[in-house]
């Protein structure tokens, strides 16, 4: 069996970034004082990568990373303070709801239908060119090519009802039982179709910021039990939501002239219909009621996501808008040669 790939220590982007990267490029050991990051929590380029640096010891690592490193207490430390950091930027950006939920399900069917922002599926199908798409499954590589794994975190913190609807969607992420049906490998074969480099990890120098944000939310709240409301509320939207762009991405190929390459986004039309449900319901909505507790925590996580999500999509479009690349190296200069 092949050694799954690791990517190289990123470039960093600030004090906190080159202090972490310069740290990890050695052997364990106890930290002295960090730096502060030089921009702020919800879309710095320091601060987010070095978020980032901290939450990829507790997937595949770096190459030449001392694995000591995941639990350094040191090194928590200094990711415990970040997330404290993202968390209160998070909870700021939005306010807690008026008055309690009554019903999650419910409630995330509405979110969704009130949701405000620039379409970015929808330019994508109708007007996007072929190298915008090819930006788009950039920043969209870092999470596609280890999807499910930050929602898996949450499978020990559950029990009953949510839990055997977790491990239903789950199951279809990772390809039913094949392999080569899994959801990230399935992404990776588009990114070959496409020209790009499908190795995970290759384009971490490329994606912002911002990007980075939508997949360290969804990281923080499955590393951490008390926020298990909040990653099921961060599934449980993303599935409701998916089935619509998903169907408008093939599409946007197909107009391209790209039908070889939609395979990944066929797959998502087809399965998250199935799981739309199921994640508001039995997942989301179930929890809700086994645990009350976790309730606004679900609704957080929905929330959120939306607010990182849109932030994306703002950035990409208004970089378009303005003729520029969204990503922090052009895609033509990064495409696989």
């Amino acid at each position: 069996m092949n050694a799954p790939e690791t990517p190289d220590l990123p470039v960093p982007r600030g004090p906190l970034s080159e202090f972490l990267a310069d740290a990890l490029a050695l052997p364990a050991h106890e930290l002295g004082p960090a730096p502060a990051a030089a921009d702020g929590p919800l879309d710095g380029e320091d601060f987010q990568l070095s978020l980032y640096l901290l939450y990829e010891l507790h997937y595949r690592g770096f190459t030449g990373v001392d694995e000591l490193w995941e639990w350094n207490p040191s090194l928590v430390a200094i990711r415990s303070d970040l997330e404290r950091a993202f968390e209160d930027a998070l909870r700021r950006a939005l306010p807690a709801e008026p008055e309690p939920v009554r019903d999650v399900a419910e409630y995330l069917t509405e979110l969704l239908s009130h949701t405000e922002g620039p379409s970015l599926s929808r330019f994508l199908e109708t007007q996007a060119t072929l190298d915008q798409f090819l930006e788009f499954a950039i920043h969209r590589s870092a999470y596609q090519l280890k999807e499910a794994d930050p929602h898996s975190f949450a499978i020990a913190r559950l029990s009953g009802r949510s839990k055997v609807a977790l491990v239903e969607i789950q199951s279809d992420e990772y390809g039913g039982g094949r392999a080569e049906r899994q959801h990230a490998r399935l992404f990776a074969d588009t990114m070959r179709a496409l020209g790009l480099d499908a190795r995970y990890g290759a384009y971490l120098d490329a994606i912002p910021g911002v990007t980075l944000a939508t997949v360290n939310l969804m990281t923080m709240f499955g590393i951490h039990r008390r926020l298990r409301g909040a990653i099921v509320g961060h599934l449980a939207l993303l599935e409701m939501d998916s089935t619509q762009p998903n169907r408008r991405y093939g599409n946007a190929l197909r107009r391209l002239g790209r039908p070889d390459a939609t395979d990944f986004f066929d797959e998502h039309v087809e399965a998250d219909a199935v799981h739309e449900a199921i994640a508001a319901h039995d997942l989301a909505g179930t929890l809700a009621v086994d645990d009350p507790a976790v309730a606004p925590d679900i609704v957080f996580g929905a929330r959120a996501m939306l607010l990182l999500d849109s932030a994306v999509a703002r950035h990409v479009m208004g970089c378009w808008e303005r003729g520029e690349s969204s990503l922090l190296a052009p895609a033509r200069q990064t495409v696989a040669g």
